[in-house]
């Protein structure tokens, strides 16, 4: 399993921006997808945004528009810049990250829920405030 390192959480005011990084190790997976996952109090883990290494990626619905997932393959990293945040985004960010399977890699998707995701960062915190 890849080790992950998250930072970049903090507390805005609604309507401002944040920008989440996720750091790992080389990855041992020739084909992989990765993406960020949130988690309020009470409420379950859902997926924010998820990408593949060779760049499809997925956004859930609440987030279009408003959160753009990147990643920078040379140095390992993953993004996740958040704008026009809302007090609803509020929740511990977590960076996680998997083997694609040959047959996503083909129809050029990743997986979206959690279950699919083996390897899991600490989190991030972030509070919006309205």
């Amino acid at each position: 399993q890849e080790q992950l390192a998250e930072s970049g959480g903090g507390s805005v005011q609604a309507g401002g921006s944040l920008r989440l990084s996720c750091v790992t190790s080389e990855y041992q997976y020739s084909l992989y997808c990765w993406g960020w996952f949130r988690q309020a109090p009470g409420n379950e883990r859902e997926g924010v945004a998820v990408i593949s290494k060779y760049g499809n990626s997925i956004y859930a619905e609440s987030v279009k528009g408003r959160f753009t997932i990147s990643q920078d393959s040379a140095e390992n990293r993953l993004f996740l810049q958040m704008n026009s945040l809302k007090p609803e985004d509020t929740a511990m960010y977590y960076c996680a990250a998997d083997a694609q399977t040959w047959t996503d890699y083909l129809r050029g998707r990743c997986g979206g829920s959690s279950a699919d995701f083996r390897s899991w960062g600490q989190g991030t915190q972030v509070t919006v405030s309205s």
